[in-house]
């Protein structure tokens, strides 16, 4: 299996970084690893990669440092390993730019599904089968997916990685209620603590970049309690 996925692995702890490269080889991802930030930067520039799993405490520096770098450049997506649980860690990283947050010890199946789910909506490809070549146009919105930019009237709209893959997920499904939960899995993987709550904060982040104000619904609608849907009125 070769799912010509390249991901760069940032893990000081040696045991970790071995056994999370060996289950992402052998699910088919090419793999390139570092133990330290400053490494893990040229890496990032040189390969390209299409997912960044990112440990916090490296040895030279913070990792919240590469998170930042990378974000001042890029929408690669970027998926945090980490033995810190603390709340505020967390929000401090998702509100970096982080599109997951994964605290060790982990499992092995929950680990290789919220890679796929963030390797999934990172491409709007041909083989993904993602609408390539297509734009989404709701009165003055468009979403050109293969370029991921997103435009309302002429002015274009900077949302951050996370930002986008729920509004290209909710334009997929235009018209259709999309419940909480089953956004939450196809852009996180999975529920945990807290990811209602994401969820609406992004939201809610997505409908002030667009333009939106406070009860208006003039693209996405929002049925409190249940889940949000592109609106196609």
């Amino acid at each position: 299996m070769n799912n010509k996925y390249k991901i760069l692995l940032v893990e000081d702890d040696e045991n970790i970084r071995i056994m999370v490269g060996a289950m992402l080889e052998s699910a088919g991802y090419q793999v390139i690893e570092t133990s330290s930030c400053n490494t893990a930067i040229t890496l990032a520039v040189s390969h390209i990669p299409d997912l960044i799993l990112l440990d916090l405490g490296l040895p030279d520096m913070d990792g919240i440092k590469l998170l930042e770098y990378v974000r001042k450049t890029d929408l690669t997506p970027i998926i945090i390993l980490s033995a810190r649980s603390d709340e505020m860690e967390k929000v401090k990283a998702f509100d970096m730019g982080a599109n997951d947050y994964i605290t060790k010890p982990f499992s092995a199946a929950e680990f290789l599904a919220r890679v796929r789910s963030a390797l999934r909506f990172s491409r709007h490809s041909a083989d993904e089968g993602c609408l390539a070549g297509e734009t989404f146009r709701f009165r003055d919105l468009r979403i050109e997916y293969d370029a991921r930019r997103v435009f309302v009237g002429d002015r274009e709209v900077k949302l951050t990685q996370t930002e986008y893959n729920i509004l290209a997920y909710l334009s997929e499904s235009s018209g259709k209620l999309l419940t909480y939960s089953s956004i939450i899995k196809a852009i996180w993987g999975q529920a945990t603590e807290g990811s209602v709550k994401r969820l609406q904060v992004n939201m809610a982040n997505i409908r002030r970049k667009l333009g939106i104000q406070p009860g208006e619904y003039s693209y996405i609608v929002n049925e409190l309690g249940v889940g949000y849907r592109m609106n196609t009125d």
